[in-house]
Formats: C-alpha cells, structure tokens, sequence
C-alpha cells in the first residue's frame, strides 16, 4: 500500500541512537515516507526528538505495527539482536519486508554495493554491522582480485557516545556477524573482528581496518576494484572515505577507511549510525522504486 504522497511506508522499531538517525533520515528520502518511530517509552528522548520533527510515534512496540499491517509497507528493526527473533516471524507473516538493522544474522546479508540486487527479494533483510558495512566492500574487493584469502581481520573504532544500550548489549552477535559476512564476501577461510568504543573527548569518527593474508598480494588489482566499490558506496553515503589505500605491512595487506556523519541525530562523528542507515534506506529506496515503476507504466499504458 502507497501512501498518498506516492512513497512507500515505513516503520522504525527501535528508539535508540540507530532508530532516531533513520528515522530522521527517512524524511528526506524521495521513495519512502516514515510513517512511524515505535519504542516502548513516551518519555525516551529519540521518541521526543521525533515528535518534534513532526514523526509519528508510539510506545506500543512491535504491537503497533502489527494491530495494523496495512498501515506500513516496510519495516526497519533496530532494536537487538534477541528482539528481532522475537519480532520477525510475525513481521514477515504479515507481508511486511523486514530490513533487519539488529546482528541477528536471520535474514542473507546485505551490503547494497556488493549484493543489492541479490537482495531484494528476501522478506528479512540483514544489514550485517556498522563494521560489516564499512569492512565487507574491501572484503569483497579483495575476494574478487585474490584466489586464496587466508585470514582477514577487522578493527573498528566508534565513538563511545554513539553507541546506545542495545550496541552494547549486543557486542558477541556483533563480532559472530561481523566474522561470518567478512567470511561470505571476501572467500576467507578465517575471519576476526574486533570493535573498540573509544571514550575520547572531542569523539573520534568512525574509522575501520581491514588486515589480509593471502598467498600472492597484488596490490594494484585491488585497488583498482576497490576505488570502483568506493565509488558507488559514495553514492549512498558520501562521507565514506579511504584513508589508507592497500597497502604491504609486515607481510599483510592493510586498509583503512574513515565514515563521517551528517550529523542528523548525533554530530557528526557518529559515522556508525550513517553506514549502516543509509545503506538499509538504499535497500529499500531501491525496493520502492522497483515497485513504484510497474504502476507508473500501467499508468501511461493507460493514457496511451
């Protein structure tokens, strides 16, 4: 169902620091409109911040959106990992599409400038981590450009500030989903991640590394397919930056990306939360635009 605006509607299930950035992100998109921020407190303040921006809310959770599927066309998960086992059977029952921003690992994952395509006839969507979306474009350019990926590992640092209980309660589904998808994208054998939440005063930005053994680096292929990826993953977020072009260190390939925020919510040094918002409203930007387009042709056939 399309609401009167043309766009798609979608709900976000969560208040945290993840929900309250899509939220607001969400109404500047030309495909989607939020129709609703849901938590479970009146008094929280994304839940505020959201009614001041005009945003629907509700503290009636996930039961909201299921006393009334017909309301909402998709729905964003950024509760917890543990909340979204709980939640997704019932969402997906409903036919709604279920863009998973939880570690959940339950739907296939999903990083829009590798697999986007492959993606959008999934009901449950993961959008990995924060330090899957930032690492898996360099792991995948690396899987492309070298037949035997031995080992590769990830280190990313956020700024303590920027993540909200449910990041923290949800720091082992983290690194489990952060290892399988560098695993699935680059061909690894072996994977590590690793996450530091940095309690520096001024906050630092996101910043991720990417180490890689292989058998035979060739550094030039992969770069070159890497400034392709990053290219495209500019697009969609434009304050993802390389900072460290691959390069050979003590036998291993190293790369270093920087993502800096607009600032919707947090300041800008919350670059976690733009990486993978704007990476799950490219999904489902796409997915509307996909389904906007039959009508509009229908439309003309009409006239016609």
């Amino acid at each position: 169902m399309f609401a009167g605006t043309g766009k798609m509607r979608a709900a976000v299930l969560g208040s945290g620091n993840i929900g309250t950035d899509l939220a607001i992100k969400l109404r500047k998109s030309t495909r989607l409109e939020c129709a609703a921020l849901v938590g479970r407190s009146l008094n929280s303040a994304g839940l505020a911040r959201a009614q001041a921006e005009g945003i629907p809310v509700s503290a009636n959770g996930v039961d909201h959106i299921l006393a009334t599927p017909d309301q909402f066309d998709i729905v964003f998960d950024a509760t917890s990992a543990a909340a979204h086992h709980e939640h997704a059977p019932a969402l997906e029952a409903a036919g709604l599409l279920v863009i998973d921003l939880t570690p959940a690992k339950r739907g296939g994952f999903c990083v829009p400038s590798v697999n986007l395509e492959q993606s959008l006839d999934s009901p449950n969507v993961n959008m990995v981590t924060c330090g899957g979306q930032a690492s898996s474009p360099i792991a995948h350019a690396l899987g492309l450009t070298h037949g035997d990926v031995d080992y590769v590992e990830v280190v990313s640092s956020i700024a303590s500030r920027s993540a909200g209980p449910a990041t923290r309660a949800n720091l082992d589904e983290y690194i489990h989903t952060t290892e399988a998808a560098i695993r699935s994208f680059s061909g690894a054998r072996r994977s590590k991640a690793i996450l530091n939440l940095n309690p520096a005063v001024p906050c630092i930005n996101m910043q991720t590394t990417v180490f890689a053994l292989v058998k035979e680096p060739n550094i030039e292929a992969f770069t070159a397919k890497l400034a392709e990826i990053v290219a495209d993953i500019q697009r969609y977020i434009p304050g993802y930056e390389v900072l460290v072009w691959p390069r050979m260190d003590n036998g291993r390939i190293v790369t270093m990306v920087r993502v800096t925020g607009r600032g919707d919510y947090l300041p800008s040094y919350a670059g976690n939360l733009d990486i993978i918002n704007c990476a799950a409203i490219a999904v489902a930007e796409e997915y509307a635009a996909r389904r906007i387009k039959p009508k509009a042709a229908a439309g003309l056939r009409a006239v016609g």
